[in-house]
């Protein structure tokens, strides 16, 4: 059957026109600038590069003909360091999944034990059991965890406050001290809060058991120097997206700043596990952009940093003077891009999310701390970074609360949503 080019067009453009009416507050999505995207269209969407850049002295690649990629490859290696204060960088990852893998495939065998956030505590899928950290270290019969069962997989979950917010750190040093893991993870989806890189260091690094910090959703923070720096804090590595609150094209990372004797025991399995673990060719036209990004955030990340989070708080307080139920109030809300609301009194989060939709606001249903199933969760996630970066500031983030609210108890307001957004159109930090 023909293709008729136009019938894609005009879903890329309808696309375009709706999304730009739209209140995007999805966690793990930015909006590109247009010197990103004009360097990803390009001959290096049809091109190889397997193994390392090619140097004047070493040939690494499996493929000839890479000698501008190279390049461009080794510069963005130079460009995140620089960022990011780390030794050592490999840029190959097409997700911060696939970093993960890297790391998994790296550094874990079956029966090796870990420990990780919960999902339902907001830990990633790829940390969970049936995500590649608990894949990679199951036996043979070994069963699957469920949420709060035992199980036969050697994994464990850190034990949390009250609150279930935040790791209780002398109880996850007493976890540390008793299992003895290969590696712990710490990061989230749901990442509200810091997590207790400093305090936990002393005791891995004393049981020679590497940190892996996943930034995925926070590394813009991080790197505008305004949420924390788990490299410096201990962190063996650090995973993480660069198209969340890092406003790069969708491709990972993994870095880490080791001294060289740690380099050869906990950098070149990370190598492998990137190249042939998790990826072959690495997206090599998204590589550019990268670079850009990474320019970006030197000159304006600290400014975008410190306005995302202002308006994370404000968003998240005048949610809370609106009479909508907002996660952890007796901690400020937040200290990151992300708000988590409880909607349960509204049908729940997948209701919610749909409703929401309906009225040109983009959200997620997401699982809050207890919830149990995930087909139906209580809560709902929202990100502020990508109405950041086109120019929101706390006073229209009332005003989206205010839409928000209206909308979750029934109200139709979808033209104000677009008049309301027809205001912010320039990106920001770029």
């Amino acid at each position: 059957m023909p293709v008729d080019i136009h019938d894609i067009e005009d879903l890329i453009q309808d696309q375009n026109q709706w999304r730009a009416s739209c209140l995007n507050l999805i966690a793990s999505e930015t909006t590109q600038s247009a010197a990103v995207r004009a360097v990803q269209n390009s001959d290096f969407m049809g091109r190889y590069a397997e193994g390392h850049p090619n140097t004047p002295n070493e040939t690494n690649r499996y493929y000839q003909g890479t000698r501008y990629i190279d390049a461009i490859e080794r510069l963005a290696e130079l460009e995140v360091k620089a960022l990011l204060g780390a030794r050592q960088v490999d840029v190959r990852p097409i997700s911060g999944n696939a970093a993960n893998t890297a790391v998994a495939l790296g550094m874990l065998r079956g029966g090796d034990s870990i420990i990780v956030n919960s999902t339902d505590a907001g830990g990633h899928i790829s940390h969970a059991a049936i995500g590649v950290f608990g894949r990679r270290i199951q036996s043979r019969g070994m069963a699957l965890n469920k949420p709060g069962e035992a199980s036969g997989i050697p994994m464990h979950f850190w034990p949390l406050t009250a609150d279930r917010y935040h790791t209780d750190v002398p109880a996850a040093i007493a976890l540390i001290e008793q299992v003895k893991p290969r590696i712990v993870v710490l990061g989230k989806s749901l990442f509200l809060f810091p997590e207790p890189v400093r305090e936990l260091a002393e005791v891995c690094a004393h049981l020679d058991i590497p940190i892996l910090y996943d930034a995925a959703h926070v590394l813009g923070l991080i790197a505008g120097g305004e949420f924390q720096q788990p490299l410096v804090e201990g962190a063996t590595w650090m995973t993480a997206s660069v198209h969340k609150t890092f406003p790069g094209p969708q491709r990972g990372i993994v870095c880490a700043a080791l001294d060289p004797e740690a380099e050869k025991k906990y950098w070149n399995p990370i190598d492998r596990g990137v190249f042939p673990g998790s990826s072959s060719n690495h997206h090599l036209n998204t590589l550019p952009g990268l670079v850009v990004a990474t320019r970006e955030m030197r000159a304006y990340g600290a400014a975008y940093a410190r306005a995302t989070i202002a308006n994370a708080q404000a968003f998240a307080q005048a949610l809370h003077e609106l009479g909508v139920v907002v996660e952890a109030r007796e901690f400020g809300f937040t200290r990151s891009h992300q708000v988590a609301i409880n909607v349960a009194e509204f049908g729940g989060g997948v209701e919610s999310a749909k409703r929401l939709e309906t009225q040109n606001i983009i959200v997620n249903y997401n699982l809050l701390p207890g919830d149990s199933d995930p087909r139906a969760p209580s809560g709902i996630r929202m990100g502020v970074q990508e109405m950041t970066r086109f120019g929101m500031d706390a006073g229209t983030m009332g005003e989206m609360a205010q839409l928000l609210a209206d909308a979750l108890r029934g109200k139709v307001v979808r033209d104000e949503v677009t008049a309301l957004r027809e205001r912010y159109h320039a990106l920001h930090y770029a």
